[in-house]
């Protein structure tokens, strides 16, 4: 046999090899598709058939008739755009690929048989290795030579190419921008939470119309994306103007900048609506935000002659002089108590710092560590009352915890006491020595202090049982006493210590004759 045709039987040979594996892989790809084939002759089949025919028209009036949202599935029952989806579509585009290029020439046969062609996948394998197309040929559907990229760019290719399938949006998505909406449509659009956009408003109407359609939607996050859109695009006088004339998306607007932080925006429009009240409250509201005691003393000295209300003023006024006067007793505070020179900073060492307190903490401090200093120096309770203006009450409550805390029972005593025109004494509280008690109790108080202003209160029931509560007996049987209540006083005879002194003052009552008992 000659060379020739030892060539021709192994090109004829290869040839028929190709067209067999070529139909083995179509034969292999039709049985493995897991939709069953239509039999006519299943009855039962056909019913099934007639019946999904006739729920998928009832189901036509009710389907949008956006085909995007209908769940493609492709010939192995997989849905089209998912992972194994893809997977699948790149190893059929590499087998489709190589038998083609494996087969460059089919027999007359093979021609005649009628097959059909699966469509390429777009993400395949194949045009993975021979290369890439480039994208803007792609777009237009024309391919020219030389528009491939080789193995190597493809391979290290930048990090942002992605081989995974595009997941695109639906066509209706990218259809609403486009579209020539109205502002109601607009609106509605944004309600829904669809794509929208408002840069096609232009004119002032159309804004104000927008809006205005905003406003009726009663929807917050709509009325804010327009205020939003309307301070980009205008100028801030005719934005001001105009939402003068609608108080609820000016109510949104002043609370999306108080939100944000924009103060400077929303200081300007609340002096061109002449609303300077809020505005200076909004003023001397930064002073929290500024650091450094000095910056701020300088910054609340400034805020004194803002347009305020009366009492709103007085409060300015006061909290500059508050902070000046903190600032000049922690100097003069911190230079004591590094000398040693005072006691009471010794024994009880300074555990903060007084800059930046309230009114209430300064006059507490000012009783813990500068009690009996004279009016005129700046650290001195009485001078803060005075300055101040602090009520008896307030002042005497923040006295009685400051002493009682130091357990300067001396002083204690010495804030209720008073003198009449004729020189005598008497205790007196304008808080009620009910409330005197609890605070002593609560700083540990010896009984017999306790039992002192136990003693002054009026109410009999209550000083009865302030004195059971703090054990104070004397005050207990001498009340008894006093009302003549003999059964009430054999009870709390049980209750005291036996052979105590309590006891037997107990007992020298209850034999005493000359007391008319009312039980």
């Amino acid at each position: 046999m000659s060379s020739q045709e030892l060539t021709g039987v192994v090109v004829h040979g290869s040839l028929s090899s190709g067209m067999s594996r070529t139909k083995n892989d179509e034969e292999d790809y039709w049985n493995s598709t897991k939709c069953k084939a239509f039999v006519f002759d299943d009855d039962d089949e056909f019913t099934e058939l007639k019946e999904s025919k006739r729920a998928v028209n009832s189901l036509a009036g009710i389907v949008d008739d956006d085909d995007d949202d209908v769940e493609k599935v492709s010939w192995s029952g997989e849905p089209v755009g998912s992972i194994s989806w893809s997977i699948k579509e790149s190893t059929t585009g590499i087998r489709a690929g190589d038998i083609r290029d494996s087969t460059p020439t089919r027999s007359f046969s093979d021609a005649a048989q009628p097959t059909i062609s699966k469509p390429a996948s777009t993400y395949s394998l194949s045009s993975f290795f021979k290369g890439k197309r480039d994208s803007s040929s792609a777009l237009f559907g024309v391919g020219r030579p030389g528009n491939f990229q080789s193995l190597s760019d493809s391979v290290v290719g930048s990090a942002n190419t992605s081989y995974a399938p595009d997941l695109r949006k639906s066509k209706a998505d990218y259809k609403d921008i486009s579209i020539d909406w109205s502002p109601l449509e607009t609106v509605r659009q944004m309600q829904k939470g669809r794509m929208y956009s408002l840069e096609r408003f232009r004119s002032l109407n159309e804004k104000l119309h927008l809006v205005d359609e905003a406003v009726r939607t009663h929807d917050g996050n709509v009325i804010t994306a327009v205020l939003i859109f309307l301070k980009k695009s205008l100028s801030k006088e005719v934005l001001f103007r105009e939402l003068e004339y609608r108080q609820v998306a000016l109510q949104h607007f002043i609370y999306y900048l108080k939100e944000t932080g924009e103060q400077k925006l929303l200081l300007e429009v609340l002096k061109v609506l002449g609303r300077t009240e809020e505005a200076a409250l909004l003023q001397y509201k930064e002073h929290l935000n500024i650091k450094g005691q000095v910056k701020k003393t300088e910054y609340l000295k400034n805020c004194i002659g803002l347009p305020l209300a009366y009492d709103d003023s007085t409060f300015v006024k006061d909290h500059y002089t508050l902070l000046e006067r903190q600032i000049i007793i922690e100097e003069n505070d911190k230079r004591i108590e590094a000398s040693g020179q005072m006691e009471v900073f010794r024994k009880h060492p300074r555990k903060a710092s007084i800059l930046l307190m309230p009114l209430v903490t300064t006059l507490y401090y000012s009783c813990f560590y500068h009690y009996g200093e004279s009016e005129g120096t700046f650290s001195s309770p009485a001078n803060l009352k005075k300055t101040f203006k602090i009520s008896d009450k307030q002042f005497l409550l923040t006295t009685l915890a400051a002493r009682a805390k130091l357990k300067a029972w001396k002083d204690v005593d010495t804030l209720f006491t008073t003198k009449n025109w004729l020189g005598y004494t008497k205790k007196k509280a304008p808080i009620g020595f009910h409330r005197v008690v609890d605070i002593l109790h609560k700083n540990n108080a010896p009984v017999e202090v306790i039992q002192e202003y136990v003693a002054l209160v009026d109410n009999t029931e209550l000083r009865l049982n302030l004195a059971s509560k703090y054990k104070c007996h004397n005050i207990v049987i001498d009340t008894y006493r006093d009302l003549k209540d003999r059964q009430q006083l054999v009870l709390y005879r049980d209750k005291v210590e036996k052979n105590s002194q309590e006891q037997r003052k107990i007992d020298y009552i209850l034999s005493n004759s000359q007391i008319r008992w009312k039980n």
